[in-house]
């Protein structure tokens, strides 16, 4: 029997020794028939595993990692953490599961803006001005990513001071498919790029929300391609980048220790704001608080928002940046607070207009998700139900009321979603989150003041927002005009800026 168990433990010590080998370099022909001849000189005291070990230690070349380094590096890689073995590692290259999980949550996020946010603010506007909405998606997503490329990327992620990057890596110099690093361990350095990408092109398509149906496209691109440099490079700099003024978890010299995990502030607040402030600026719509403006398709409205919630795994789960316990954190707080801001708000209406509607519903569960996404990887899921609950309510309250008192015209909610939302939500990122949840918050020290530091950081974030919009608005309006003629308005963008149709009905 001692025997048996002794043949079996050889053959498969045997087996996974030159399994080992067949990873090395060449040399394989020597190297298995030392393996074979010290598994034939083994004795039953023991000496098979360290007869097997030596033998494929000294079957590596000089200079290579070793058996050790090489069963860290896997370990690290399975933990998703930075590898002991650096340089000499032989996997220093995309991680074929955390770079999966990148590709798709890059493409999660993309399909939030194409065709997410179109169907669900084309839906929201009247007939007259659908297509006008799917071209400011299109049209920004272009516009985006060529600036992105170009320099966009460089001044957000290299190098530079605590506000702003550099250009040492204009039109991606620098980058290649198989270097990791510049975002996490395992991930492709160009999966980073196209990932941040794909925040940069959703997050200025969000301000337009609150100018349908009354800016021009050459406006809207304009304005674009201005608020990017202005506020978006510097302030996704100030928050993410290593050496970012906002940067809590990275940079150890912030000058404001704040967290944000997928975009609270760099995302939503500044969209939000920018919003509010560019509204005001170009006014009302005709007519409005005269004639009805309802939704033209609460149809697509629902398919849209459907569209967002299961993009948003990718917004919040991704920037995990790996599919590891975080990610699964981050996905079960957005689960749980934009169901439960989503039932909310249909509840409340329910309460105090009667009827709870779709659009009550699908408005909660962008607010939700608003509110979550700053906290998804630093709350608790508990916490992420508080978070829906007050992301149902205090959204539902700007929409509903502070709208009307202030009478602004912000016709598709972005100030009273994304940027109440995204302002609570970074708040109570401070007060709910929990160093069981992401280690950073005290091997950084991040805890004592955070509430604080969210604060300031939410202060900094409105002001650029806020001062920014006003300048690049008024020098708009005074270059190329920010509005259609009054004809051209009671007419339709779609045709007057596009010459299209969204709807040919029979006559």
């Amino acid at each position: 029997m001692n025997m048996i168990k002794r043949t079996r433990w050889g053959f498969w010590s045997l087996t996974l020794a030159v399994s080992l080998l067949a990873m090395l370099p060449l040399q394989a022909q020597e190297s298995i028939t030392a393996v074979t001849e010290a598994v034939a000189v083994t004795t039953d005291d023991g000496t098979l595993t360290e007869a097997v070990t030596v033998a494929v230690e000294e079957a590596v070349p000089s200079g290579e990692p070793s058996l050790e380094a090489r069963v860290a590096d896997i370990e690290a890689y399975f933990h998703n953490v930075d590898r002991p073995s650096g340089d000499a590692s032989k996997i220093k290259v995309p991680g074929p599961g955390h770079n999966a999980w990148q590709m798709m949550s890059t493409a999660l996020v993309l399909f939030m803006t194409l065709p997410g946010l179109a169907l669900f603010y084309g839906g929201l506007v009247r007939s007259k001005n659908v297509l006008s909405i799917l071209a400011m998606c299109l049209g920004i997503a272009g516009l985006v990513t060529i600036l992105w490329w170009a320099v966009g990327y460089s001044l957000t992620f290299s190098g530079g001071n605590a506000f702003i990057g550099d250009t040492a890596q204009r039109f991606f110099t620098g980058m290649a498919p198989g270097n990791v690093g510049a975002g996490y361990y395992w991930i492709s350095d160009y999966m980073w790029a196209m990932f941040q990408l794909s925040f940069a092109i959703i997050t200025p398509a969000l301000i337009f929300g609150a100018t349908a149906e009354r800016m021009k496209f050459s406006a809207v691109l304009l304005f674009t391609a201005i608020w990017m440099f202005v506020v978006y490079f510097p302030l996704a700099h100030m928050v993410w980048a290593v050496n970012g003024f906002m940067c809590g978890p990275l940079n150890a010299d912030a000058g404001i220790k704040a967290i944000d995990f997928a975009g609270g502030t760099v995302v939503h607040m500044s969209s939000g704001w920018s919003a509010l402030i560019l509204c005001m600026i170009l006014g009302p719509r005709l007519g409005f608080g005269k004639v009805p403006m309802p939704p033209h398709s609460l149809v697509l409205v629902m398919i849209g928002t459907g569209m967002l919630f299961v993009g948003w795994f990718g917004f919040n789960a991704g920037s995990a940046l790996g599919s590891d316990a975080l990610a699964s954190n981050a996905f079960t707080t957005t689960v749980l607070a934009a169901a439960t801001a989503g039932f909310v708000w249909g509840m409340l209406e329910w309460v105090v207009r009667g009827k709870p509607s779709v659009l009550g519903f699908c408005s909660g569960i962008v607010a939700g998700l608003v509110t979550i996404t700053p906290g998804a990887g630093f709350v608790t899921p508990t916490s992420a139900v508080i978070m829906g609950v007050l992301g149902g309510i205090v959204p539902f309250f700007a929409v509903v009321y502070l709208k009307k008192a202030l009478g602004y015209d912000d016709a598709l909610d972005t100030f009273g979603i994304h940027a109440v939302g995204g302002t609570m939500g970074a708040i109570l990122t401070g007060v709910f989150a929990d160093p069981a949840v992401n280690g950073v918050l005290t091997s950084m020290n991040l805890m004592d003041g955070l509430v604080v530091n969210q604060l300031k950081a939410c202060a900094l974030t409105i002001v650029l927002s806020v001062v920014a919009t006003a300048i690049i608005a008024f020098a708009v309006k005074f270059t190329i005009g920010l509005r259609p003629t009054q004809d051209e308005e009671r007419e339709g963008l779609d045709t007057v800026d596009h010459g299209e149709e969204g709807y040919i009905f029979d006559k």
